[in-house]
């Protein structure tokens, strides 16, 4: 493939694109404090062409970490306020009739960007979560049955509230197999808390990203070059097995009624594979599997309301099945 150079002056072979999706954590940090993980799984996301699931109480910089992200890879980025009201028209776009030409015409919803923010996605009824669907899994919105691609890349990093349930919607287990990853969100340490504060006190705008310091360090030629690196990145059977050996373990675990399906034994691989390159290398190790083990399947098994009551996570359930599974040497 021959380099080619975005907007932000990087060129896009796969050299380069590792050193600048790096660069990343660094540039978001000048606005997010503490949250690298979760840098990581956005950047994992849009290697794999995913979508990504943040779940964490209010007021730990959810929203500002994807506009942080956005900025730092000089991608476009829409916020959606999910509601009980809000339509699917909302989201996708609608025909609006022109008076002066007596025709319809499409007006684009705010789902025609690089970034889409769903904020509370939880707080909207089935019907409006499920017009993302289309969205997410075939990357295009058909309305009055004409298909309308969406732009490439194109992630969703929708957020829900882990502690307030009343007055939401749970996620279907159909369209919670459509995220690639559930990353979740923690309260800053103590450390970490001094430090938002401090950058409050000395004049930090939230609103105002320029003003603290992020630019752009990636951009999507990068991105190009990443994902090809990524598809060209070995997986041997042996590693094969083992993913499919874990994802099969969920199946039969006594404290579960719904494990990992097949398309949840893929994301995993993809997730390893994108980690792996990440981290400098060209093929897949078992402690790549186990990395992303935990934001790939989390969402994807349902506890048995019995062990639920007992104090089992989904999480706790996964490691269990990391730590039984045999490690191909």
């Amino acid at each position: 493939m021959d380099p080619t150079t975005d907007n932000a002056g990087n060129t896009g072979d796969a050299g380069t694109a590792r050193a600048s999706l790096e660069a990343l954590r660094a540039e978001i940090a000048k606005a997010v404090v503490g949250q690298d993980p979760a840098v990581t799984g956005l950047v994992v996301a849009l290697l794999c062409r995913g979508h990504v699931l943040l779940e964490g109480v209010p007021g730990v910089a959810k929203t500002l970490l994807v506009r942080a992200l956005a900025s730092a890879l000089e991608l476009d980025t829409k916020r959606v306020q999910f509601t009980p009201d809000l339509m699917p028209s909302d989201v996708t776009g609608s025909l609006v009739y022109d008076t002066r030409s007596a025709e319809f015409s499409f007006q684009p919803g705010p789902v025609f960007t690089n970034l889409l923010l769903a904020d509370e996605i939880n707080r909207t009824p089935p019907k409006t979560q499920s017009s993302l669907l289309e969205a997410m899994e075939e990357r295009q919105v058909t309305v009055d049955g004409t298909p309308r691609l969406l732009p490439d890349p194109f992630l969703v990093a929708a957020t829900q509230n882990p502690v307030e349930y009343e007055g939401t919607y749970p996620l279907p287990e159909a369209q919670l197999d459509r995220f690639l990853l559930k990353l979740t969100i923690p309260l800053p340490s103590r450390q970490d808390e001094i430090d938002v504060l401090t950058r409050h006190a000395e004049g930090f705008n939230p609103r105002d990203l320029k003003a603290a310091g992020v630019r752009p360090v990636a951009g999507p030629a990068d991105l190009e070059a990443a994902r090809a690196a990524v598809a060209k990145t070995t997986v041997s059977p042996e590693i094969t097995a083992y993913v499919v050996d874990i994802c099969r373990a969920t199946r039969e675990s006594p404290s579960l009624t719904l494990g990992v399906s097949p398309r949840g034994a893929t994301a995993l691989l993809a997730t390893a594979r994108a980690w792996a390159w990440l981290t400098g290398r060209d093929y897949v190790i078992p402690d790549d599997v186990k990395a992303l083990a935990l934001p790939t399947l989390r969402h994807r098994v349902q506890l048995r309301p019995e062990a639920e009551m007992e104090g089992v996570t989904p999480d706790s359930v996964i490691n269990a099945i990391l730590a039984h599974v045999p490690v191909p040497r």
